[in-house]
């Protein structure tokens, strides 16, 4: 990577960023003695930029003297806001830079300064040698990448809340974990203000504007995904394995595949980490104590395959599952199908949605099936209500409990306990802020313009009773998400994958009817519905991956 400079650049000389979260640590001098070995040293003068929004494959740059802005480009021409200074010790950079991505943010020297420069694969290669630094890096570029979306960093999206477009491309950002602004042209006048500016018209909308500079007129997701570097282009004529999935279930495959050599590629139609990427805190996890939240678990889980070689397709939506001459063809909805020895279904599950009066209307503005940051921070001092008596309802509920002022969850029984954690429905009931409707379904959403109230009947009385409330998230059963396998590999009676014995396989526990397909996590019939239960899975399925391809003489 080159950097490039700007002697008519003026920067304002602001002060250090304080390092309040950890997103901001300042390096030893021995880590930075570690760092030179894969590094090269460098003298830039006030205003050079180090890297750009929109820039891939770019390094790393420790401040060894000296004070760099990271700036986020604003439309107006030359504007730009201010998100952290970085002085002597500080790196420079995001997450992008281990993971392949555009990074979305630039990085200008404000002062002389003296940098070193670790270039992207030599950071790779550096992060590997010193555990405690490498996770001191991921961890800080992680918060990094949730600080920026408050700032409302990153793209900028302007649309109707009541556009299926709008949506569409919000959940796209939002499951991606990647930072962006959106504007309401209802309640926004500034939005309204830059679409003329920028000559678009209202039938043009949603716009996305990217780099304060680029605008896409209602792009398609593979349009923005290939703006951001989210989709790789097939490398070879056929690979080891292909992913279709990338939760729990399929990371762990891939980092497992790719570690033992494997070529492996992973595919999914919306975003990495699945369902678990939508959890707010997973507590149960193995290894970690604390609790640690679905997406950066996912995060961790694609910087760790991408080390090992495994590439990435997001979106890259399985349509079909065919054979020819011996190999295994995975049809995408976005064209160039995939060859491959081995194929590995981790597709998962998907929350049903709830079929009542008042939905057709209301749910592009009002009703979500997932509750990230995204979605906290449009129902902030709003009252929202949360369908479902599993442990993502009530993760949800908690969640949305540290923002909102009143979280309705509604479950069809009274215990609570009966299909959530126990730690979980413990801490749901001990929640102030959170109202427990047992015994209820939701029978009607009552709202013109957006949702104002849910109609709850009681089950054992049919009574019914309204509840004020701005936003509906309904996390109920979940039905596999297998209509692409249809007719090629046997399902049972609900829909999931069949493997082992019940597939015909005694000596195969994951491997389905189809020689060379697994399956794993929550699309594989009889699984235990866990994250861990998923990792597990696809960790084993690699080994019955190298046997198949040993026995049939592809490695």
């Amino acid at each position: 990577m080159s950097t490039s400079s700007s002697s008519e650049r003026r920067l304002p000389d602001l002060p250090e960023t304080p390092d309040v979260t950890g997103a901001y640590p300042r390096l030893t001098d021995e880590q930075i003695m570690l760092l030179s070995q894969y590094g090269e040293r460098r003298t830039l003068t006030t205003g050079t930029t180090l890297f750009c929004a929109g820039d891939r494959d770019c390094g790393l740059f420790v401040v060894l003297d000296g004070k760099v802005q990271v700036v986020q480009e604003e439309a107006s021409e030359g504007a730009s806001r201010v998100l952290a200074v970085h002085g002597r010790g500080r790196f420079v950079g995001d997450l992008s830079m281990l993971t392949g991505q555009a990074v979305y943010v630039t990085a200008v020297a404000q002062t002389d300064v003296e940098v070193l420069e670790v270039g992207y694969d030599r950071l790779r290669e550096a992060v590997t040698q010193d555990q405690a630094l490498g996770d001191l890096i991921l961890r800080a570029f992680i918060l990094r990448r949730s600080i920026h979306a408050d700032l409302g960093a990153g793209l900028r999206i302007i649309g109707s809340r009541y556009s299926a477009d709008t949506r569409r491309l919000r959940d796209f950002a939002s499951r991606n974990r990647i930072p962006c602004r959106w504007e309401d042209l209802e309640e926004d006048p500034d939005a309204e203000l830059t679409l003329r500016a920028l000559d678009i018209p209202p039938d043009q909308t949603p716009v996305v504007i990217w780099k304060g500079q680029t605008v896409l007129r209602n792009p398609s997701t593979t349009e923005l995904a290939d703006l951001l570097g989210l989709r790789a282009a097939p490398s070879r004529s056929a690979y080891d394995l292909v992913v279709v999935g990338a939760g729990p279930g399929g990371l762990a495959a891939a980092v497992y595949a790719a570690s033992e050599g494997l070529s492996t590629v992973v595919l999914d139609e919306f975003a990495t980490g699945g369902q678990a990427a939508t959890s707010s805190q997973i507590e149960n996890y193995l290894g970690f104590p604390a609790g640690i939240s679905g997406a950066e678990l996912a995060d961790r889980a694609v910087v760790q395959a991408r080390k090992f070689g495994a590439a990435f397709s997001v979106p890259g939506e399985a349509t079909s599952l065919t054979q020819v001459e011996g190999y295994h063809v995975v049809g995408l909805a976005e064209g160039d199908d995939l060859v491959a020895h081995a194929v590995l279904v981790a597709t998962g599950a998907r929350y049903r949605r709830l079929d009542l009066p008042g939905m057709d209307r209301l749910e592009r503005s009002s009703v979500y099936y997932a509750a990230t940051e995204f979605e906290a921070r449009l129902c902030r001092q709003d009252p929202v209500t949360v369908v479902g008596g599993g442990n993502s309802a009530g993760q949800a509920a908690c969640f949305l409990a540290r923002r909102a002022p009143e979280v309705n969850l509604v479950i069809r029984h009274d215990d609570l306990g009966r299909d959530m954690s126990r730690y979980l429905a413990d801490r749901v009931e001990q929640s102030p802020r959170i109202t427990i409707w047992r015994h209820r379904e939701v029978a009607e959403l009552i709202g013109d313009a957006g949702l104002d109230e849910v109609v709850l009947r009681d089950l054992r009385s049919g009574e019914m009773e309204r509840v004020a409330t701005t936003a509906l998230f309904v996390l109920i059963g979940a039905a596999p998400h297998t209509g692409w396998l249809d007719g090629e590999i046997a399902l049972d009676d609900k829909g999931f994958v069949l493997t082992g014995p019940a597939a015909g396989r005694p000596d195969g526990t994951f491997e389905t009817r189809r020689r060379g397909v697994f399956a794993v996590g929550d699309v594989r019939s009889g699984s235990v519905k866990r994250v861990a239960s998923a990792v597990g899975e696809g960790a084993m399925a690699v080994r019955l991956v190298h046997e198949y391809l040993e026995s049939a003489g592809r490695r």
